[in-house]
């Protein structure tokens, strides 16, 4: 079974990366070009609860239904419940490295169905693939925290 690990660090106290990823329309501020995230129910995080989202990937629609489990200020999992994957366990980590610096650590089990979506899967979900979407989530996840303690601090 496939695993994809990645981490970053994020010049922000664990509060603001905890607040800004238990955030539900975060998802879309999350995604890059050409990724399009179309939420169609969005639980308030925690403990059990669930999302059900179509990622566009350009024109072609992933549909994907998830739970959320292990949810608190150190991080969450989202466990697809319906998707393109046979398999997709996604634990967030959030460490703090001092009063204003966090690490985020995103560690992912998944596996590939048989057919047509186990070679979508392997198009869309490879660890090449994935090392994109990440780097991207990086960068926008830093933006997106940086611009809301700039505005905070007005």
């Amino acid at each position: 079974m496939p695993i994809f690990d990645y981490e970053f660090i994020v010049e922000a106290p664990r509060r603001a990366v905890v607040d800004f990823h238990h955030d539900t329309s975060v998802l879309k501020q999350l995604m890059p070009p050409p990724i399009m995230a179309q939420i169609h129910n969005f639980e308030p995080l925690g403990e059990g609860s669930k999302a059900n989202f179509t990622l566009w990937f350009g024109f072609v629609p992933v549909h994907w239904k998830v739970i959320h489990n292990d949810v608190d200020d150190d991080g969450f999992t989202d466990t697809q419940i319906r998707g393109p994957l046979k398999r997709w366990k996604h634990t967030h980590r959030f460490t703090p490295l001092g009063d204003s610096r966090t690490k985020v650590s995103e560690h992912i089990e998944y596996d590939y169905k048989n057919g047509f979506w186990g070679l979508a899967g392997r198009l869309l979900f490879s660890k090449p693939a994935l090392y994109f979407l990440f780097t991207a989530r990086k960068i926008l996840t830093k933006r997106q925290i940086r611009m809301s303690s700039l505005e905070n601090e007005k």
